[in-house]
C-alpha cells in the first residue's frame, strides 16, 4: 500500500512538472496561485522545485572536440608562450572586432597593466564605481592611485553617467567603467564625459564576453578593454586575463612590461634583447590558450542561450510582488549574463527578510548569493591608506579615511547591496522548462511568505 502510494505521489507530481511549462507562465504573470497552492515551500517540508542533478555543470569539457589542441601542446614540451597563445590572442581580438588582444595571468592583471600603461600612477585619481569585484579597485590601488567612486544606477546597477563629472578633479586621470553582472555600462555617454574632460577610458568588461552596445563588442569602446579567464566566466581557463585595444603604441609598450621590460616581440627565454623598461612577468602559457581556444567555439552559442533564458525567467517573475529585476540600457543588443540579478524588496514580499528568501531558495535547491558588499567602506581602503608608500605620496587629509568614506558615500549602491539576489551564468544554460520551476519557486515562497517568516525567524 505504501509503495502504491508513493508511485501514485511520483506519477502526480511528473504530471504537474509536465504541464508546467503550459501553465505556468500566466499563472505567475497573472498573479494566480493554481499552481503555487499545491505545492509547498521546501523550507516547510515540501518537495524542492529543483535539483542538483538540472544545474549544468561549469565549467563545460567535452573530451571528444576540446582535447585534441591540448594534448597537442602538452605532447610539444613547448608550454610557456609560443604560436598557440599567438593564436588565441588573434581570435580573440577578432572575435571582438578589436586590432590587438594582449593575454596575461589573470584579469586582475589586465586591469594593473592597462591603467600602468595608460600612464596612472602616484598622485592620480581613478573614476570607478562602488559595486564592483575587489579587482577593479586593487588595480587602481596597485598603481598607488586613489579610487574615487561614482554610484551607481539603481535599475541598471551600471556606474552612473550623470555623477561622473561631480567627482572629477584636476587630479582624474581616468575612468574605469565596469560591465557588472555582464551587464553594459552606459558607454555612449561615459565617452562622452571622458572626451570632454581629456581622460582615459579602461573598460573592465572581466564579466562581459559578448556583451554589445548598438552590434559592437563590450571592451572596445575605451582605449582599452579588459578581460577575465577565471574558472567560473562565461569563457573559462582556470586563470587568465586579456587586454584588448586599436593603439599599436600601447599594446607593444603592454607586452613589453609583461614580458620583463624587453621588446616587443621579443621570444620568450630571449636573454640578449636587453630590456627598453622595467617590466614584470605576466606571459599566459600555451596550455592555457589551447583551453580557451577550445572553449571559444562554443561561447557565442552559450551567450545566446543565456540571453534567451535570462529573458524568458525575467518575463516570469517581473510582476511577483517585491522582485525588480535587472534593466539593460536601450542601446544594449547583447548581454552576457555572467550573473542573473534582481532586487528583493523585503516590505513588498510580505516582510520576508532576504536572508529568509535566500534560505527559502537554497532549500528548492536552486543556488543563489546576495551578492557585493559596499567595497568604498572596506577595511583594506584603510590599510592602505595608512601604509608607507601613500603616505609618501599624499597628505594627511587625503588619507583621512573619515572623510574619504563621506566624499565617496553611494547610497544607491549602498541600497543595491542590501537587496540584490544572484543566480549564476551556468544557470541560464539550463533548459526553457528550469527558467520555470525557477519562476514557480520565486512564486510560491512568495504565496507562503508569511508561513516561512513565521517558521525561519530570520
Amino acid at each position: 500500500m505504501e509503495r502504491n502510494q508513493q508511485s501514485r505521489r511520483k506519477f502526480l507530481k511528473q504530471n504537474v512538472l509536465g504541464g508546467l511549462g503550459a501553465t505556468l507562465a500566466p499563472a505567475v504573470l497573472g498573479g494566480s496561485a493554481a499552481f503555487a497552492a499545491t505545492t509547498t515551500p521546501a523550507i516547510l517540508g515540501g518537495e524542492s522545485a529543483w535539483n542538483e542533478s538540472r544545474w549544468p555543470k561549469w565549467p563545460r569539457w567535452v573530451p571528444e572536440t576540446d582535447e585534441k589542441k591540448l594534448l597537442e601542446v602538452v605532447r610539444s614540451g613547448v608550454w610557456s608562450r609560443a604560436g598557440v597563445v599567438t593564436e588565441f590572442e588573434k581570435e580573440w581580438a577578432q572575435t571582438l572586432g578589436a586590432k590587438r588582444c594582449l593575454t596575461v595571468v589573470n584579469g586582475t592583471n589586465s586591469l594593473v597593466v592597462a591603467l600602468n600603461q595608460l600612464g596612472i600612477q602616484a598622485g592620480d585619481e581613478v573614476i570607478v564605481p562602488p559595486y564592483t569585484f575587489i579587482a577593479t579597485i586593487t588595480a587602481v590601488l596597485s598603481n598607488n592611485a586613489i579610487p574615487v567612486f561614482v554610484d551607481i544606477d539603481p535599475l541598471t546597477y551600471q556606474m552612473d553617467p550623470a555623477k561622473i563629472e561631480a567627482k572629477i578633479t584636476s587630479r582624474t586621470k581616468a575612468i574605469l567603467p565596469v560591465h557588472i553582472l555582464g551587464m553594459p555600462a552606459d558607454m555612449k555617454r561615459i565617452m562622452q564625459v571622458a572626451k570632454k574632460h581629456n581622460l582615459v577610458v579602461i573598460e573592465d568588461a572581466c564579466q562581459a564576453h559578448l556583451a554589445e552596445i548598438s552590434n559592437q563588442k563590450v571592451g572596445t569602446f575605451g582605449h582599452a578593454g579588459c578581460f577575465s579567464f577565471q574558472n567560473s566566466k562565461n569563457l573559462p581557463i582556470g586563470e587568465g586575463g586579456a587586454i584588448v585595444s586599436n593603439d599599436d603604441k600601447f599594446m607593444d609598450k603592454c607586452f613589453s612590461y609583461t614580458n620583463l621590460g624587453t621588446p616587443y616581440g621579443t621570444a620568450v627565454g630571449a636573454i640578449s634583447t636587453g630590456s627598453i623598461m622595467q617590466g614584470t612577468k605576466l606571459r599566459f602559457s600555451e596550455y592555457q590558450a589551447a583551453i580557451g581556444l577550445a572553449l571559444l567555439k562554443r561561447l557565442d552559442e552559450e551567450t545566446t542561450l543565456r540571453n534567451q533564458n535570462a529573458e524568458y525567467l525575467k518575463s516570469m517573475i517581473k510582476d511577483i510582488p517585491g522582485i525588480v529585476p535587472y534593466k539593460l540600457y536601450d542601446d544594449v543588443t547583447r548581454c552576457a549574463f555572467h550573473l542573473f540579478g534582481f532586487r528583493f524588496k523585503e516590505k513588498e514580499f510580505k516582510g520576508l527578510s532576504r536572508a529568509a528568501f535566500l534560505a527559502a531558495l537554497r532549500a528548492e535547491t536552486i543556488p543563489c548569493s546576495s551578492g557585493y558588499v559596499s567595497l568604498n567602506t572596506q577595511p583594506f581602503l584603510a590599510e592602505t591608506f595608512a601604509s608607507d608608500t601613500y603616505k609618501k605620496i599624499y597628505s594627511a587629509k587625503e588619507l583621512d579615511i573619515k572623510l574619504y568614506n563621506e566624499r565617496n558615500h553611494c547610497p544607491e549602491n549602498l541600497s543595491l547591496v542590501n537587496e540584490a539576489v544572484w543566480f549564476t551564468q551556468n544557470m541560464m544554460l539550463a533548459r526553457r522548462e528550469d527558467m520555470e520551476m525557477i519562476a514557480s519557486a520565486i512564486k510560491k515562497i512568495y504565496d507562503n511568505a508569511d508561513k516561512i517568516k513565521a517558521a525561519a525567524k530570520i
